[in-house]
């Protein structure tokens, strides 16, 4: 087990997190008051709720990459693709949660999420080549 590759994962999930839920947190308080400015229209506010979810998503396994290349780690296939499986999936089932005024994701389910990416991190199979 390397444990190295484990911190690497803790901090670089924990780091794409943060950045995703402020985007996400950001980009809904966006399209909340958009759909204010208009309360008649409606789908006010739906074209930010979308960019938003949609920025959200793609960024996640982008900063998964960026992060464990960041400090040197090569072979993380499997934290990007589960990892950003995984932030879709948690990411739009507490939707509701992030989308109300104040609103967050509940702690539990953020920690339980860089937890998943620090395992995943370690996931590589050394192969000596490196």
């Amino acid at each position: 087990m390397n444990h190295v590759r484990h911190a690497k994962g803790v901090l670089t999930a924990a780091a794409a997190t943060a950045v995703c839920h402020t985007v996400m947190f950001v980009g809904y308080r966006w399209a909340r008051d958009a759909g204010d400015q208009d309360p008649d229209a409606w789908f006010a506010g739906t074209t930010q709720f979308g960019l938003t979810t949609i920025a959200s998503w793609t960024l996640m396994p982008i900063l998964l990459w960026a992060g464990m290349r960041l400090m040197r780690e090569t072979g993380n296939h499997l934290l990007i693709l589960v990892g950003g499986f995984t932030w879709l999936g948690i990411s739009g089932y507490f939707i509701d949660d992030i989308d109300q005024t104040g609103g967050h994701m509940p702690i539990p389910a953020l920690i339980s999420y860089i937890l998943v990416g620090a395992l995943l991190a370690g996931g590589r199979r050394d192969t000596g080549n490196n």
